[in-house]
């Protein structure tokens, strides 16, 4: 939807039988504070849970200060208009390893920096404004679970998002195959971060592509020739009862979203596919 469009998407979406969408403002945070208040009055008007993704272009890791600092404003800006449009995450992609001696390091400097992110997004008073570190799908990128993991253990009201298509791709296929492998991830969240951090469990999904060192592209949910299965990931949440915000993730967002959403009431009901809440989660820490 273009940008002109987007006090209209709320509506579109409730029509649809939706009720959540992530704000896109992964080339650039572009919305004024007017706007963002006026998309957010529209999205609770039409009960629609709002989470935002910050620019692709930050790297929290790099030896570069130009670039950390550039980062740093980029999910500042992020937090910003999360504040004013009332999304209560803001996703990001947390670095990579390539300018540090070693994952070890790199980790390392993205806890540093984004702390600078945290104190001041509570320094404007948008503690409900929660950061959210995703699990990335390339090799050469911070964020495998462990690595969201223990950012959100070192960085005040934040926690995990589990774009359960990255993780296929980052393990080249080979994990997110099996109830047991998403049971795996839920737990591993609540014994290190507490239930709080699945109140909701904020995630993405789609197909997708791989190759030596991870994702390559998304897909639809028709493409059978790739995947994780979202029936899988579905019925395994469905069995440990886990509170859950799913996010298309696909070519074409609404068109998987509302595959998501029957799938997910095939496997558990209708009242399972519930309304989002009005307030999500808590600070934790």
């Amino acid at each position: 939807m273009k940008s002109t469009d987007i006090l209209k998407a709320p509506a579109f979406l409730r029509d649809l039988g939706l009720n959540a969408m992530e704000y896109e403002a992964v080339r650039g945070v572009n919305i004024t504070e007017g706007k963002a208040r006026a998309f957010g009055e529209e999205a609770a008007k039409n009960n629609i849970l709002l989470s935002l993704h910050a620019p692709y272009f930050i790297n929290l890791s790099s030896k570069n200060a130009k670039t950390v600092e550039a980062s740093i404003e980029r999910l500042k800006q992020s937090v910003l208009a999360s504040y004013w449009m009332g999304a209560y995450v803001v996703v990001f992609h947390p670095g990579y390893y390539k300018d540090m001696p070693s994952p070890k390091e790199a980790l390392k400097a993205v806890i540093e920096n984004l702390n600078v992110v945290a104190d001041y997004r509570d320094s404007i008073g948008a503690k409900n404004v929660w950061l959210g570190p995703e699990t990335t799908g390339k090799t050469s990128q911070v964020g495998d679970l462990d690595e969201t993991i223990e950012i959100s253990s070192r960085v005040p009201g934040t926690r995990p998002v589990v774009d359960w298509a990255h993780l296929y791709a980052r393990y080249e296929g080979r994990f997110i195959v099996s109830k047991d492998d998403v049971i795996w991830v839920v737990d591993k969240i609540e014994k290190n971060l507490g239930s709080w951090a699945l109140k909701p469990l904020h995630m993405h999904f789609s197909r997708i592509e791989y190759g030596r060192g991870g994702e390559r592209e998304h897909h639809m949910l028709n493409e059978l020739g790739y995947g994780p299965d979202f029936e899988i990931v579905c019925s395994a949440l469905a069995e440990v009862g886990v509170e859950g915000v799913f996010i298309s993730e696909s070519p074409v967002l609404e068109h998987d979203a509302i595959i998501m959403k029957n799938i997910c009431a095939k496997v558990c009901g209708e009242a399972c596919v519930g309304e989002a809440e009005k307030e999500v989660g808590g600070e934790g820490r």
